[in-house]
């Protein structure tokens, strides 16, 4: 393999690439990059066998060949090198590769290439076209309420439901509930339900960054993976195996008070209580306080029996009776920070029961949360 490119490219492919390589594993070749020429362009390629990424990058090839090399070393080493062209020579026979760029020079002990797991594309073309830009916000409203727990391994990861012409996130950690819905241009021929790690729609998130172009997701239910394909870059994931929980169920279908509040002042207080809640399992009372004809305003408080206490006030239009309830500030921050609309609407039942928080005017995205129970 004889082959040059320059060095923000090499960068770049190499930083795309780098989050799927394997951190433990027993196969050394796993925490290796797979380098590979493709025609007249170098392709960078790492799998941890749950996530597997490809990467195209510009080359100039004058020899065909493949290798891998330990990926931190080449990550560290190409981004201490100038910016300017690197060229690159496999020895084959010890399985080295050499590196110049200007005056710099660098040899890599790399393993044969033939070791690396390939990362097959199924033959079959029944893809989902999204927009990146709905895809990106979906992510970001639905996979941080995947659970991070082991224990339950469906709820690590996001339900994916298409059908007709709609395409549905949720995640939920038995704690919280995400939902995201959007349509799409063409419907889907045959309704699809799927569980991606929350981890590998994050990866998408990342490496999404500035793409333009819709992206293109295809199940291969027969080998139990998902891929998505980018401008230069593709994705695998292994799905996660079982049923996900219907939760459907969980979503009231009736509420007695509903508050429409500022997001960005409600985000503000319960950060604010936040710093009092951290010693105080996170809870955060909110008290809605209805005024005439849909005026009101609500309390948010926190209590920390050795720091002290905080309460911030907020003008809000309420409908319905006045409540207490408490919900743990971590999962109302993280609610609100994903809500792009000037208004939140909160709707409640009584305090033992989910609130719902939805955006006021803007996509079709609900975020539920349990209460905590307040001692009296």
């Amino acid at each position: 393999m004889k082959v040059s490119c320059l060095q923000e490219n090499l960068s770049k492919g190499i930083s795309i690439v780098g989050r799927a390589v394997a951190t433990r594993s027993t196969l050394p070749v796993l925490s290796n990059i797979l380098l590979s020429t493709d025609e007249s362009r170098l392709k960078l390629s790492a799998t941890n066998l749950e996530i597997g990424i490809n990467c195209w990058i510009g080359a100039q090839v004058e020899q065909e060949g493949a290798t891998t090399v330990p990926a931190r070393l080449l990550t560290d080493l190409v981004n201490s090198l100038p910016p300017e062209r690197i060229d690159m020579e496999l020895i084959t026979r010890t399985q080295t590769l050499n590196l110049k760029a200007g005056r710099f020079e660098a040899n890599i002990k790399g393993i044969d290439a033939q070791e690396f797991p390939l990362i097959l594309v199924p033959e079959e073309d029944t893809r989902v076209r999204i927009d990146p830009d709905v895809l990106r916000q979906m992510i970001d409203q639905v996979a941080f309420a995947a659970a991070s727990d082991e224990s339950r391994p469906v709820l690590t990861g996001v339900s994916v439901d298409l059908k007709d012409a709609e395409l549905t996130f949720a995640a939920a950690d038995g704690y919280r509930l995400s939902v995201r819905s959007t349509s799409l241009e063409h419907p889907v021929e045959q309704p699809m339900n799927v569980i991606i790690p929350a981890r590998a729609l994050q990866e998408l998130r990342r490496i999404s960054g500035d793409q333009s172009e819709p992206v293109e997701m295809l199940v291969a239910s027969s080998r139990n993976q998902v891929f998505f394909y980018l401008q230069d870059i593709e994705l695998v994931s292994q799905l996660v195996e079982g049923t996900f929980p219907d939760y459907r169920q969980i979503i009231p279908k009736t509420s007695n008070t509903e508050t429409i509040v500022s997001t960005a002042d409600l985000l503000k207080a319960v950060r604010m209580a936040f710093i009092f809640a951290r010693d105080a399992a996170n809870i955060v009372r909110m008290q809605m306080v209805p005024g005439g004809e849909g005026s009101g305003r609500i309390i948010v408080s926190a209590t920390s029996s050795e720091h002290g206490d905080n309460v911030s006030e907020l003008d809000a239009t309420i409908t319905g009776k006045p409540l207490e309830i408490a919900f743990n500030a971590r999962y109302i921050i993280d609610a609100l920070e994903v809500i792009d609309t000037a208004q939140v609407s909160i709707q409640t039942r009584d305090p033992s029961s989910p609130g719902v928080f939805k955006p006021v005017g803007g996509g079709d995205f609900i975020h539920i949360i349990m209460p905590m129970h307040i001692a009296r």
